[in-house]
This record gives structure tokens, sequence and C-alpha cells, in this order.
């Protein structure tokens, strides 16, 4: 192999993508039998809407079930806080659209299984790295038949923010610490309810509701480490609240019939002093676990794809080994985005998640809407809706596609 590539999310998916376009001879492995599972972040950006229209795959992506939102709002116990509008926003694109993950993942490695020098092996773990003279030369791999070697002059670790190759090259991430964990879970949405997703705060209570048209998707913010406490309260320790805060939802909220209709997301916020090693590349969460404030994950990931994929297309395609430089310069490109949004999360999370947890939030005496204001809404606007230092693909198609493919479920 050219490339091989650890972890079938955002970033890696979208990675292959690039290098499978340009000719690069590449493997992606994905631990599951497919990419169906649930509660994992789903919101995409104008940034990533924007790649996917360079790649020619906006209107198909389009075609997927999804739902728009155009901006954001708080619902405070006072009432509605209108904090960032994306209308306006420069490009074709001004709008979130809230798409399953598993239908974004399926788009893209469909995409990329149209080029022949493209190889997805699902069912198939990394468990570790190939070394040689102080260079990594490719990984290890567990699937149903055993353990295997795949040797390749790249290896790049997308394999989330447990990365078992971030482990194996012996790289430790520096921790910022999260004041909050967070319980996913869906109810029904009927005729009459809201519409677009909102962030709910009240005093000792913050969650987020997602609109999916048929349903709820629903995330309550607990106190680091509170899980344990409040299940021992039983199902109605979370039910109160959530009927509280969403009076809207009624009885629906006793279809919580227990905490295993409840999936829990510990959160954590880290990132590596540095990315790369002889060989070996970190990219997306391996590299950098975002916290869901402003729900970046995924487009932060793929924008780490696309700058890695302009950047190491040329080298890969040489034939010659992948220079240490060039996997310098991608972290080089992609630090001060992460080291901004990581920022302006803990800022968040200080400045809101922490005083509505501990019941010191300070609620105004009256809504402002904070897209009337010039200056916020463009920050805000632009953050939002396109991150710091968006990327764009500057990589070029290298060879035919294939006439007939069986595309990954």
């Amino acid at each position: 192999m050219d490339c091989v590539i650890a972890g079938g999310g955002p970033a890696g998916a979208m990675l292959a993508l690039l290098l499978a376009r340009s000719g690069v001879e590449v493997t992606l492995l994905e631990k599951h039998a497919d990419f169906l599972r649930d509660f994992r972040g789903d919101t995409i950006h104008p940034s990533t809407l924007q790649v996917l229209d360079e790649l020619g795959l906006a209107r198909k992506f389009l075609k997927l079930p999804h739902r728009k939102s155009y901006g954001l709002s708080m619902v405070t116990d006072r009432g509605v806080v209108p904090i960032a509008s994306l209308r306006g926003l420069k490009g074709k694109y001004d709008f979130i659209a809230f798409v399953p993950q598993w239908d974004f993942l399926d788009l893209l490695t469909g995409a990329a299984a149209r080029y022949p020098n493209f190889h997805l092996l699902m069912n198939s773990e990394a468990c570790g790295l190939i070394r040689e003279d102080g260079v990594v030369r490719g990984l290890r791999y567990r699937d149903a038949s055993g353990e295997h070697e795949l040797r390749a002059r790249l290896t790049v670790a997308a394999d989330g923010r447990g990365s078992t190759l971030r482990a194996a090259a012996g790289l430790v991430p520096k921790e910022f610490g999260a004041p909050m964990d967070v319980l996913w879970f869906r109810l029904p949405r009927v005729e009459g309810d809201p519409v677009a997703a909102f962030l709910r705060v009240s005093q000792r209570h913050l969650m987020v509701a997602l609109d999916r048209g048929d349903y709820w998707q629903l995330a309550y913010a607990i106190p680091k480490g509170g899980y344990d406490l409040l299940r021992a309260g039983g199902i109605d320790a979370l039910r109160e609240p959530v009927s509280r805060l969403l009076p809207f939802l009624g009885e629906r909220v006793a279809l919580l019939r227990g905490y295993d209709d409840v999936s829990m997301l510990t959160v954590v916020q880290n990132r590596l002093r540095r990315w790369h090693l002889p060989g070996l590349l970190f990219i997306g969460d391996a590299a950098h676990a975002m916290s869901p404030v402003f729900g970046v994950g995924i487009n932060l990931a793929v924008q780490d794809a696309v700058a890695a994929a302009n950047l190491l297309t040329g080298p890969l395609l040489s034939g010659a080994p992948v220079p240490e430089s060039a996997l310098r310069l991608v972290q080089k490109r992609r630090m001060l985005p992460t080291w901004l949004t990581q920022l302006a999360q803990r800022v968040a999370q200080d400045r809101l998640i922490v005083p509505a947890l501990s019941g010191r939030l300070r609620t105004p005496g009256h809504t402002r809407d904070l897209t009337r204001l010039p200056l916020p809404r463009a920050l805000a606007r632009r953050f939002i809706g396109l991150g710091v230092r968006p990327e764009h693909v500057r990589t070029m198609p290298g060879v035919g596609v294939r006439t007939e493919v069986e595309y990954p479920r």
C-alpha cells in the first residue's frame, strides 16, 4: 500500500476518498461490520458541505434524509434567545445539515469504492504498528480469521479518541478536562412540536434538542462523573428534569423505560503535542478529542483530512518514502484551528455549562436577540459555519472509476 488508514470515521473515510481519487493505493480499516452506531456526531456544517460540493457529492448528500438548521437558539426559563444565524454566510451553504453519521460515511466510502485503488476492510481492527529502523512501515490488524500485517509507506491513525495506534506509538495527549458528561436518548416527535435545534438552559440543568423529523435526539448534560448518582435515583431522576425542561413532550417522557434506553458519552477534550512520527500521522479525534460544544467534531476531522490529502498526495504518488517534514506540515496547518476551537469550547464550558450545572447561572431579565448585534453575529456565523481556516480540495482526480461497484453498507 501507499497508505493505510485505521478508523472509518469522518476523518479516515474522507482522507481515503481524497487519496483514492488522486490515484493513491489506499486501504481503510474499520473495526465494526457497518457504520450503524447511534448518537454519534452528525452535524454537517457549511465547511463540510463545501468540501462535498468540491467533490461533486453535495447534491447526492442533500438527497439523504436530513433536517436543516439556519441558526442556533437558547431557550431559558425566561424565553428564547437567538444566539447565531447562518443566513448570509459567504458561500453556497448557509445551514447546518443534520444527517445520521452512518449515511454520511456510506456516502464517502461508496464514492471511494468507485476507484480501483481503494480497499475497505470491515470487521478489521488495528491493533499495533510495524516498526523497522525507527520508521513505521504499516500496521497489524485483527479480523475474524486472526491477526495480519499490512505494510504501507504511510500509516494514518484516525481511530478515534481512544486511539489504539496512539497508545502503540507511546504518545500521550494533553488533557484539558471537561465539566460534564452527556446522556443521549430519543423520544418521538409529533405535529405541533417546536421546529429546529435548540439549547435548553436552566439552573442545574442543560440539554440540547435536535429535531430529526419523526423523533427528537436529546442530549442531557450531567456534572462530570455524576452518572452513577443519577442512575441510583432510578429512571425518574432523568424523566423529571427532561419533562420540566421540555414540557411539550408531555407523557412521551414515560417512553424512557430505563437506562438501557440511554447512551452515555464521557466527554473529554485533549490534544497531542506531536501528531506524527516517521511514517505515521494522527488526524481527527486521535490527534485532538473535541468537546461536543458547538457540534464541530465531524467538521474539524474532515478539515484535517482535506489538509492531509492536499499536502501528502504528491509525496505519496512519488513512490518515495514520505518525509516526516511533510507530516509536520499537516500538523502546522491544522494546529491553529484546533487550538482556537478548543479554546472557544473551554470558554463556553466555563461561562455557560459550569454555571448552569452548578446552579450559578445568571439569566438576564430580558431575552436579547444576539443575531442583531453586527460583530457577534458575524463572528458566530463565521465560527460555527466555516470554522477557523476552512480547507478546500486542491487535489485532482487521477484514476478512472469502476463501472460496477458494490457500495459498502
